[in-house]
This record gives structure tokens, C-alpha cells and sequence, in this order.
């Protein structure tokens, strides 16, 4: 029986069976191969989308931190422009109300110089008529009526708070890094 197996027929059959089981092995070996090879990726492709989600959040997180450091700073900066809103016009309130003091002041010490243009001079010295006397009201020191000073002045006043006013607008550090050389203070 063995001899009917060893004629060409069954070396032929021998032959392939062996080469089916060495490509059978080969396969075998390249399934394994390739198994561990996939595994391998997938890894690399959760580690991947695992650095690809810290990335995001990590973004989302400095977006959030901008934001509430961009609010922080719009809050800094509003609140110092509305102090000095409020310091000038409390010192424009100020400085008027003594400038209008000061006129109603002069007022009460010379009453005869808002009543009569022609107060104040010397008996000597003859009045002009009201036509050539001009103005009704008296000059003062500085050649203004004294109504006109009045606004003159309110107006000086107005202009230089105005000017403080742009100045220290100007002043006000708008950039973020103020929030944080504030907040280290």
C-alpha cells in the first residue's frame, strides 16, 4: 500500500500537500504578522485622536482664558475711563462754582460797577455820555464787562477740563497685558 502511494501520482500528491502546508504556515505567519501590525496602527490611531482631543480642549481652554481676559480688561478699562469722567466733571463742578462765587464776591464788594458804568472815577474826571461810554457794564482788570468775564472764565474752565479730560483718556492703557501688570500689583 505504501508502494501504490510512492509512484509518481503520490510523490505529486506528497509534493503538493507539503507545499499547501508550508503556504498554509507562510499565511499563517503573515496573518499574525499583520494582526500585530494592525493593532500597532490601531494604537497609534487612538493615541492620535486622543493628542488630537487634548489639542482641541487645550485650544478651547486658551479661547476661554482670552476671553475672560479680554473681559477683564474691557471692565478695567471702562471702569478707569468712567473715573475719570466722574473726577473731571466733579472738577469742572468745582472749579466753576468757585469761579461764580468768586464773580457774585465781586459783585457784593463793588455793587456800583454792575449798577453804574460810571462808578469808581474820580470827581475830577468828567462822565461820558452812555453813547460814547459803550458798554452799560464796567470793565474789569482784564477789559472784559463783568458778565463776559463770567462766561470767559466758565469757558477757560470748560476748555482746560476738556483738555484734561483727552489727556488722561489718552493715558488709559488699552492692551491686555495692563490686566496682568494690575493684577500682579
Amino acid at each position: 500500500m505504501i508502494l501504490r502511494l510512492l509512484n509518481w501520482q503520490g510523490l505529486a500528491g506528497i509534493a503538493l500537500s507539503m507545499t499547501l502546508g508550508v503556504m498554509l504556515l507562510i499565511q499563517k505567519g503573515e496573518t499574525h504578522h499583520w494582526k500585530k501590525a494592525s493593532a500597532g496602527f490601531e494604537q497609534l490611531y487612538h493615541q492620535d485622536q486622543a493628542a488630537f482631543a487634548t489639542t482641541v480642549a487645550n485650544y478651547r481652554s486658551a479661547a476661554d482664558q482670552a476671553r475672560a481676559a479680554d473681559q477683564a480688561n474691557v471692565s478695567r478699562v471702562a471702569a478707569e475711563q468712567r473715573g475719570i469722567n466722574e473726577r473731571t466733571a466733579d472738577e469742572y463742578e468745582t472749579r466753576l462754582t468757585a469761579a461764580r462765587a468768586d464773580a457774585a464776591q465781586r459783585l457784593r464788594l463793588n455793587p456800583e460797577a454792575a449798577a453804574d458804568p460810571g462808578a469808581g472815577r474820580g470827581a475830577s474826571m468828567p462822565s461820558l455820555s452812555a453813547t460814547a461810554g459803550g458798554s452799560p457794564q464796567t470793565a474789569g482788570e482784564d477789559g472784559l464787562p463783568t458778565s463776559e468775564a463770567l462766561t470767559a472764565t466758565e469757558q477757560a474752565i470748560q476748555l482746560d477740563e476738556l483738555i484734561e479730560w483727552v489727556k488722561a483718556q489718552a493715558a488709559v492703557d488699552n492692551n491686555a497685558r495692563a490686566v496682568a501688570s494690575h493684577a500682579g500689583n
